[in-house]
């Protein structure tokens, strides 16, 4: 069943929990400077997640150097990287005492190397000051540049993702410069490369159910062995509207296919965001 989307549906209510350790991170994240996804993308999980004592850094500023028309990140011309980030990103996380983290950045484009060597900096970092803690990075898709990319990949992370967001005919609509098949083409050397291949898709947009079917079999194709499907909420009227809500029974439905289809890991639901309980597609390593 689909919802229109004149009214939010009652599944999409989320209950605000601040109490545990949601002050604590918060505490970490102001004291420290530090830009995470949770704030800057309006991340619906964040008072959970941040009172589980969990949450998403982002890395190289939070100005963008694209403008997709779903994204809450400001637009701009970014600051340089800075030098320390490195060295404070990895002291908060021993700091969070986190078992697994996540990073993710602005796209910068106006870097000569997109800051793939800066956020290799930062992985090592993180893996030198937290050897027993996981590493799960979400990338841009540095225009596909293998040698680019190479330079993530080095630093030996855990878990590489790279979302394509959404499905093919709706990609120039809704992305400001990234390409359905770039970002297959993104996707397809992590995996060849041995790493962990993860990617994300929001539904709500206006996609038909054999779009999401599609593209799913693309990622899986492609390499993608980790997937997550949640219901895009737009951040701002100036942003792309809500086409629909998907029931619940939907995303079931196409986090069995996924499973189906081969992916070894799938998470799906309204509320559910690429670096929603990320830890679990680990599996027995936490």
């Amino acid at each position: 069943m689909i919802i229109r989307a004149d009214k939010k549906p009652e599944w999409l209510k989320i209950k605000l929990d601040t109490s545990g350790g949601y002050s604590e991170v918060d505490k970490i994240v102001k004291e420290h400077a530090l830009h995470t996804i949770c704030s800057s993308g309006m991340c619906p999980n964040k008072t959970e997640c941040w009172s589980r004592g969990t949450a998403t850094f982002m890395i190289l500023g939070d100005i963008c150097t694209r403008s997709c028309r779903f994204c809450a990140t400001i637009t701009g011309k970014p600051n340089s990287p800075n030098p320390e980030e490195p060295a404070e990103l990895a002291e908060s996380v021993s700091l969070m005492k986190l078992k697994h983290c996540v990073i993710t950045s602005v796209t910068r484009d106006d870097l000569p190397d997109g800051g793939a060597a800066h956020w290799a900096s930062v992985i090592k970092e993180c893996r030198k000051v937290n050897p027993a803690t996981t590493i799960e990075v979400l990338i841009p898709d540095f225009d596909a540049r293998e040698e680019l990319i190479e330079i993530v990949l080095e630093a030996k992370p855990d878990i590489v993702a790279h979302n394509i967001e959404t499905v093919k005919r709706l990609t120039p609509a809704v992305r400001s410069r990234a390409k359905y098949e770039i970002s297959l083409q993104t996707i397809k050397y992590i995996s060849q490369r041995g790493f962990i291949a993860k990617s994300g898709l929001m539904l709500g947009l206006g996609e038909s159910e054999e779009e999401v079917l599609e593209t799913l079999a693309d990622l899986h194709k492609n390499g993608c062995s980790v997937v997550t499907i949640g219901q895009y909420l737009r951040p701002s009227l100036n942003h792309l509207p809500v086409i629909e809500y998907i029931n619940p029974k939907q995303f079931d439905k196409y986090k069995e296919f996924a499973l189906k289809l081969g992916f070894s890991y799938a998470e799906s639901g309204p509320l559910v965001r690429s670096s929603y309980r990320a830890e679990k597609a680990m599996g027995n390593r936490h």
